[in-house]
C-alpha cells in the first residue's frame, strides 16, 4: 500500500498530464503496472464497458458491489449474471447495523450504506478504479485522472474521465456487450430503487437520481 508521500504525490500529478488525452486501457495498463493486483475496482454494474476493459487486462481484479439493500432486483440479477458468465472476483459489501435505522433516501443512508463499506473494502489497497466521468454532473468536471484520494488513504484512478456517454455507448455496441437492463425501461443513471427514477432533463442522465432531493453526490467522490 503507497503512503502519501511528496514523491508519489508528484508521481501521480506527472501521470494525470500525461494521461489528459490517452485512452483508458493506456492508463489502465500503467495502473496494473504500477499497483500490481493491489487494485479494486468499485462497480456499480452500469460500469459495463469499464468492467470489460478490466477484465481483459487483469481478469482477477478485485469487483467491489456496494449492496445497499436499496438496489433495483434488476441491478442485483445483472450483477449475479455477469459475475457467473464472466467469472468476475467480486466482494459485495453490506452495511452495517448502525445502517439500519437509516435507509435509503434518508439523512445518512449514503454515509453508511456506501462509504463505510467502501472504507473497509479498500482498506490496505493500493489504488481504487472508478468508472467516474467529467461529463456527469457539474461536480465532476474538473476532476483528475490520476491523483491521491484523501478521504479512503488510496491513489484513485478514473480511466473514463474525459469519455463521454457516447463513448461508452459506442464500445458497449463495437464489442457486443451487455447493458444494465433498466437502460432499456428509460431509466439513465441507476442507484438505489426508492431514490432513483427516470431522467427528468432531457439530455441529463443524472437527473432522475435522488429524486427530490438536493443532492449530486453519494459522499463517495467528494473530497
Amino acid at each position: 500500500m503507497p503512503i502519501s508521500t511528496p514523491e508519489l504525490l508528484d508521481e501521480l500529478s506527472v501521470a494525470d498530464a500525461r494521461f489528459a488525452h490517452a485512452a483508458p486501457a493506456e492508463i489502465l495498463a500503467w495502473t496494473f503496472d504500477r499497483f500490481g493486483d493491489d487494485v479494486a475496482f468499485a462497480c456499480s454494474f452500469e460500469d459495463v464497458a469499464l468492467l470489460d476493459m478490466i477484465r481483459r487486462v487483469a481478469p482477477r481484479t478485485e469487483v467491489i458491489f456496494l449492496d445497499t439493500r436499496g438496489h433495483f432486483p434488476e441491478t442485483m440479477a445483472f450483477a449475479q449474471r455477469l459475475e457467473d458468465e464472466w467469472g468476475l472476483n467480486v466482494t459485495r459489501t453490506l452495511p452495517g447495523a448502525d445502517a439500519d435505522p437509516w435507509p435509503c433516501g434518508t439523512q445518512r443512508c449514503c454515509e453508511l450504506r456506501k462509504v463505510a463499506p467502501l472504507a473497509r473494502a479498500v482498506a490496505g489497497k493500493a489504488a481504487w478504479i472508478t468508472s467516474l466521468k467529467r461529463s456527469d454532473a457539474p461536480t465532476r468536471s474538473s476532476m483528475r485522472i490520476v491523483h491521491w484520494d484523501e478521504k479512503f488513504g488510496l491513489v484513485k484512478v478514473n480511466p473514463l474521465a474525459t469519455w463521454s456517454d457516447d463513448d461508452v455507448a459506442y464500445y458497449l455496441g463495437s464489442h457486443e456487450l451487455p447493458e444494465h437492463p433498466l437502460w432499456s425501461q428509460g431509466y439513465a443513471s441507476i442507484g438505489c430503487a426508492p431514490v432513483t427514477v427516470k431522467p427528468l432533463v432531457d439530455g441529463d442522465r443524472r437527473s432522475g437520481r435522488w429524486a427530490g432531493a438536493d443532492k449530486e453526490e453519494c459522499g463517495l467522490h467528494e473530497a
